[in-house]
């Protein structure tokens, strides 16, 4: 299994940013110390700007309901408690009575609406910025790249509805998005994508949820190598999809999460997925604001969210 995985990493080097003869991806241009990747492109002149796409004052929740039914990358699972603590036995605490619930949440991190961070995947156990696995993982936490040092997104969001670039409800398992795919529907929807953009994409995959979860967990639509390619080139700060791991599967080939390298390890751009797109593309919302504050698990590598677009 291991050799199989080394292989892929391999694999998955050449003809990408660090093969030989090319810039070697495991060096930031933000420095040896940066610990915050793509993030650095957004700047308060680039907020202010996103500002002004807001013009109906509508708000969008990207984030979806989860529970222990709700499909997750396996072995990840979801468990809720609801408990009263104290309050057994009486009517309430002190002379008013009073009662409350607590809850406890025993859950993997990565199911639902999620944002990867720059310490999720990596290439033979190098990640962003050139940090060893050996250097910065802990089990107690990761030492560099966590999830607390990711800052506030307040940036320009770009849809690209998909379903509607191919006139279907939902776009087939196994459907890449590259250049073509992208720069057509851009155009088609008259948005151009710029730097320090977020970039979702419209599937309609995540309606498979509950109606048909075998499919939805077997296979997606999503971003294929060369795209990935284009959209670091572009700059932007993350790209989403409302897919549970953004990228096409299956797999364009024979390496494994590629996309994922590329986006994360080799340029720090981050991910989210199942994002809840369905209602913005009703709209045409094609762009806004685009507005996300993660919990900050000091050390964590992963973040559910619920991501809010505004136009």
């Amino acid at each position: 299994m291991r050799k199989a995985f080394v292989l892929c990493c391999s694999i998955a080097l050449l003809g990408m940013p660090g093969a030989a003869g090319a810039q070697d991806w495991t060096k930031s241009k933000w420095g040896p110390n940066d610990e915050i990747g793509a993030a650095n492109y957004m700047t308060p002149e680039l907020v202010l700007k996103a500002a002004s796409l807001v013009k109906t004052g509508k708000t969008y929740a990207l984030g979806i309901p989860v529970d222990t039914k709700t499909p997750a990358y396996p072995p990840r699972t979801f468990k809720i408690t609801i408990v009263q603590p104290g309050q057994a036995g009486i009517d309430g605490l002190g002379p008013n009575k009073a009662t409350y619930n607590d809850d406890i949440i025993d859950t993997w991190v990565g199911i639902g609406s999620q944002l990867d961070g720059l310490g999720h995947l990596g290439v033979a156990h190098v990640y962003y910025n050139g940090n060893k696995l050996a250097d910065f993982a802990d089990p107690n936490g990761l030492k560099k790249l966590g999830i607390e040092k990711v800052p506030p997104m307040v940036t320009r969001g770009v849809l690209l509805d998909m379903a509607a670039y191919y006139n279907t409800d939902i776009v087939k398992e196994g459907t890449a998005f590259n250049v073509k795919e992208i720069d057509e529907a851009a155009k088609k929807q008259g948005v151009e994508i710029r730097q320090g953009d977020v970039v979702i994409f419209h599937t309609g995959w995540l309606s498979l949820i509950g109606k048909d979860d075998k499919r939805y967990s077997a296979g997606e639509p999503g971003l294929g190598v060369e795209g990935a390619k284009y959209l670091t080139s572009k700059g932007v700060v993350a790209v989403g999809a409302d897919t549970w791991a953004l990228e096409v599967l299956p797999f364009e080939g024979k390496t494994v999460f590629e996309v994922h390298q590329i986006l994360l390890a080799m340029n720090g751009t981050y991910i989210l997925e199942n994002m809840d797109t369905a209602e913005l593309a009703k709209d045409k919302g094609y762009e806004f604001l685009f507005v996300l504050g993660q919990p900050r698990w000091r050390g964590g590598v992963q973040s559910m969210i619920n991501p809010i677009a505004i136009r």
